[in-house]
C-alpha cells in the first residue's frame, strides 16, 4: 500500500508542479505534512542533498523521499510516479503537435502558465527562507520571543553566501570548486560551531 501510495503522490507531484523542480517544493511539503513521512526541516535538508547531486531537483527529491520511505523499491516507485505525467503528456502533445502548433489558445495557455510557475517557484523560495532563517518556535501566543526570533547563525552565512555570489568571481584563481568547498566548510562550521 506504501508504494501506491508513494507513487499516487508523487504522480500528482508531477502533474501539476509545472517550471521545474523548485516548483514541487510546495507539493513536498504537503506531502511530508499529511503523510509524517518527513518533516519540514528533513525536507529542507532534502531539498540541500537534492541540489547538490548531478540531475533535475525534482526528481531527485522523488528518488530520495522514496528511498527514505521504502528504501530501494520506494526510490524507483517514486521517482516513475515524478516522471510519467511528463511522459504522458509530451506522448500526448507529440502526436497532436502539428495539427496546434500555431493555435492562439494553446500559445495562451502556455502564457498562462508562466505567471502560475514563477508562484509556485515563489511560495518555495519564501518557504526555504522562512524555515532557514526564522525562529518559528520564537513565536508564541503570549508573543514573539524577539531576541530568539532570527536564526542568527543563518542569517550571517547567507550574507556570506550573498557575498561570494555577487562579489567574487570565478577566476582561474578562485576556481568554482573553491566556491563550492568555502560554501560546504562554512555551513559544517555554522552548523556544528554552537547554538
Amino acid at each position: 500500500m506504501i508504494y501506491l501510495r508513494l507513487f499516487w503522490e508523487f504522480f500528482k507531484t508531477g502533474l501539476f508542479a509545472i517550471g521545474g523542480g523548485m516548483a514541487t517544493l510546495p507539493f513536498l511539503a504537503h506531502i511530508g505534512e499529511s503523510t509524517g513521512w518527513y518533516t519540514q526541516s528533513q525536507l529542507m535538508n532534502m531539498l540541500a542533498v537534492s541540489e547538490s547531486t548531478p540531475g533535475p531537483i525534482g526528481i531527485n527529491m522523488a528518488t530520495y523521499v522514496g528511498f527514505t520511505v521504502a528504501g530501494v523499491p520506494g526510490a524507483v516507485i517514486a521517482t516513475v510516479g515524478e516522471v510519467a505525467p511528463s511522459i504522458i503528456v509530451i506522448l500526448i502533445i507529440a502526436a497532436i503537435l502539428q495539427q496546434f502548433r500555431h493555435n492562439k489558445y494553446v500559445e495562451f495557455a502556455f502564457y498562462g502558465l508562466r505567471p502560475a510557475s514563477t508562484g509556485l517557484i515563489g511560495a518555495a523560495c519564501a518557504g526555504v527562507i522562512v524555515e532557514t532563517l526564522v525562529n518559528t518556535a520564537a513565536v508564541s501566543e503570549t508573543g514573539v520571543n524577539w531576541a530568539g526570533l532570527f536564526n542568527w547563525r543563518g542569517l550571517i552565512l547567507a550574507g556570506i553566501l550573498l557575498v561570494f555570489t555577487n562579489w567574487v568571481k570565478p577566476t582561474k584563481r578562485w576556481h568554482p570548486i573553491i566556491f563550492i568547498g568555502v560554501a560546504a566548510v562554512v555551513g559544517v562550521v555554522f552548523h556544528f560551531g554552537g547554538a
